[in-house]
């Protein structure tokens, strides 16, 4: 069930008309909001719905489990045991055809062919983010900071909450299982944030993403040798822009959805292209995944806290496996690798720049703030801020090449293409360019533009705000190419 249809405004209307009805009887309500999640779950393949309650039950029960050991070394066996059957369930659905490839091929070249036992695995959508959320539970659990929930439904509703269940954002549990045991309620502040933010997600996702997927990204990656270098720059920069708007306008409705349902997620997107640095970029782009590789691998190997070179195998370790997690492909390992890389360039370079009073600001994804710069007074820091957002945008391109491409020769093509300037220029239109800098520019916009525009959205009469949100809905609907592409992260 894809949120910008017609069936899911009709699922969402009764759901939201129910649990609200519900709102004085808590077990009711979550015990509703289950089945409906359920329901949304189901929609694609009922078959999985056994799968995700499974998931719940287990760190459920490690979480109980936890909680009663009586020895230290007790509770850290369990934990290990409860992250590694998440891992398994995991390994298995999402890596088992990809390990048994690449083990065949190895047989092959060591001239050992054998029969290994393939199977089509389908991928469970969401299985990467319900997954992740299972763990972080045990683990804080484990931690104490969160203790182990007594009632099944509170953990079931937590891993399953439709809105996030699909393509996150990741949601911690010390966030949102607080919220279960108040009272919901409903603002003006929780209605106009939610109204604001379905609406911008809808925008970036059935307009701006829909239309660079559908007039140049999906064609320049599939036959990248059929086009000149302008157009693959222009494609790529396409791409940068197609897949933020595609997954940041999902976590925007997702964020909206739950507010009207009177839950809080915190924001998953920050106008991450205004970067200067990498570490900035991962301090705002997919804010949920970044924090939890930083709390639940990236700390656990040692942080920074034993010396440079075992930060930087640690960096490096974080980001392979924040690839490896995307999907099983060369592509997402070479796409991790080349974070890591840059994060470490970074810190090396961070580590001679003499910092000056006002330099540019980098926050680091896995660590504190980090301040550099080159002296000079505030033109000379603007110059080098405005050089780090240039840098580091081209460098996420470069990545993003790796990503998108369906294989390996694909993004050596792509690169390869890229040195050709010779070639006709064919997708390079008015409307796409336009698109492409337009959005790009927005990234630049006042941060506190969307909280000023929520806040104006409060002072609206009932009547204005459902003329807003059904106005909106329509306009976009009217303005967006026919069709409807699943989310980018739905594969993930």
């Amino acid at each position: 069930m894809l949120f910008p249809t017609l069936e899911f405004g009709i699922f969402f209307l009764v759901v939201f008309a129910i649990a609200w009805e519900l709102k004085d009887s808590p077990e009711g309500r979550k015990t509703f909001l289950v089945a409906a999640s359920y329901v949304f779950y189901g929609y694609w393949d009922w078959r999985f719905a056994g799968l995700l309650a499974a998931s719940s039950l287990i760190n459920y029960a490690a979480g109980r489990l936890v909680t009663i050991a009586s020895s230290d070394r007790d509770k850290r066996m369990l934990v290990a045991l409860a992250v590694a059957i998440n891992l398994s369930i995991l390994a298995f659905f999402k890596y088992y055809g990809f390990f048994l490839e690449q083990l065949a091929e190895l047989l092959a070249q060591g001239g050992m062919v054998r029969d290994l036992p393939f199977l089509e695995v389908i991928l469970p959508i969401g299985i990467s983010f319900f997954t992740f959320q299972g763990i972080s539970y045990v683990v804080d659990v484990y931690r104490e900071e969160i203790p182990a929930e007594r009632n099944p439904l509170n953990v079931f509703l937590y891993i399953s909450f439709f809105p996030q269940l699909v393509a996150g954002p990741i949601v911690r549990a010390a966030d949102f299982l607080p919220q279960l045991k108040a009272e919901p309620r409903l603002d003006r502040q929780m209605v106009a944030m939610g109204i604001a933010l379905i609406l911008l997600g809808l925008f970036k996702k059935m307009v701006i993403a829909n239309y660079l997927a559908t007039l140049l990204v999906d064609d320049v990656f599939f036959s990248p040798d059929a086009y000149s270098g302008p157009d693959l720059l222009l494609a790529v920069y396409g791409y940068a822009i197609q897949i933020y708007c595609d997954f940041s306008g999902y976590s925007d409705i997702a964020i909206g959805v739950a507010a009207l349902l009177g839950y809080h997620f915190k924001a998953n997107f920050l106008q991450p292209y205004r970067s200067a640095s990498l570490r900035e970029f991962w301090r705002r782009w997919h804010i949920s995944l970044s924090t939890w590789l930083r709390d639940y691998l990236y700390k656990p190997l040692g942080g920074s806290r034993h010396g440079t070179a075992t930060t930087y195998r640690n960096i490096m370790i974080t980001m392979l496996l924040g690839g490896l997690w995307h999907g099983a492909n060369w592509t997402f390992l070479i796409w991790g690798a080349i974070h890591g890389v840059a994060l470490v360039v970074e810190r090396m370079v961070l580590a001679v720049v003499p910092a000056s009073g006002s330099g540019v600001v980098a926050g680091d994804s896995f660590g504190g703030a980090v301040k550099a710069g080159w002296g000079g007074g505030a033109g000379r820091d603007a110059f080098a801020r405005s050089l780090g957002v240039l840098i580091t945008f081209n460098v996420v391109c470069l990545a993003w090449i790796f990503f998108r491409s369906e294989s390996l020769d694909y993004a050596l093509l792509y690169l390869e293409g890229l040195t050709n300037w010779s070639g006709p220029v064919e997708m390079a239109t008015p409307f796409l360019v336009a698109l492409v800098a337009v959005s790009l520019a927005s990234h630049f916009l006042p941060e506190d533009l969307l909280p000023n525009a929520v806040r104006w959205l409060e002072n609206r009469s009932a009547l204005t705000l459902g003329a807003v949100l059904g106005f909106g809905i329509l306009l976009i609907w009217a303005i967006a190419p026919e069709g409807v592409a699943p989310f980018i992260y739905f594969q993930f």
